[in-house]
């Protein structure tokens, strides 16, 4: 394994954890909170996003346009059903999501729930380490490279590592700092 194919690997779990972070509310109209909801369209679960116009007309409202507006009904429903904690707003064009300002409690409960995915990235980044010196090891045991080369991969994936740990920590605090201010 190349020190490069873990950073690509560990950039991944980055990216990951900052998609998720964007389906956390905090306050403001966004339209990657609804990225995760699913719709039950002829059968088959699909992304809201492929089958209406979502759009944010203010700071506190989120507008979704069906393209087919049979779909309408399915798509509030869906909604409804979601975690995302909002009542859609139905008037037979499209459908509106009002954004309620957070209460305290409820801040303080996204913050939780982002250092949980948060943790969950840090683990995804450890186990690319634990893969990785796995890997290097074997390679020592197989004697394709030597003690001494063994152990200097290992300690540039654990630098990498670190660097990739405190990112996610300095992503974190940003998401808390934007989730705590009012």
């Amino acid at each position: 394994m190349k020190l490069t194919d873990v950073e690509a690997r560990m950039q991944k779990g980055i990216e990951a954890t900052q998609q998720n972070f964007n389906t956390v509310r905090t306050g403001r109209a966004s339209t990657a909170l609804l990225d995760r909801v699913m719709v039950e369209y002829y059968g088959s679960p699909t992304p809201l996003k492929s089958l209406a116009n979502v759009t944010t007309p203010d700071s506190t409202t989120i507008m979704i346009q069906p393209y087919d507006r049979g779909s309408l009904n399915i798509i509030s429903r869906a909604i409804s059903e979601s975690d995302v904690g909002l009542t859609p707003n139905n008037d037979g064009i499209s459908i509106r999501l009002n954004i309620p300002p957070l209460t305290s409690d409820r801040r303080k409960e996204l913050v939780k729930l982002v250092a949980k995915l948060a943790e969950e990235g840090k683990v995804g980044v450890r186990n690319v380490r634990r893969d990785a010196i796995d890997s290097v090891r074997k390679q020592e045991k197989s004697k394709e490279i030597s003690e001494d080369e063994s152990k200097n991969l290992q300690e540039q994936i654990d630098k990498i590592t670190d660097k990739f740990i405190k990112k996610m920590d300095q992503i974190l605090a940003e998401k808390e700092k934007e989730i705590s201010t009012v």
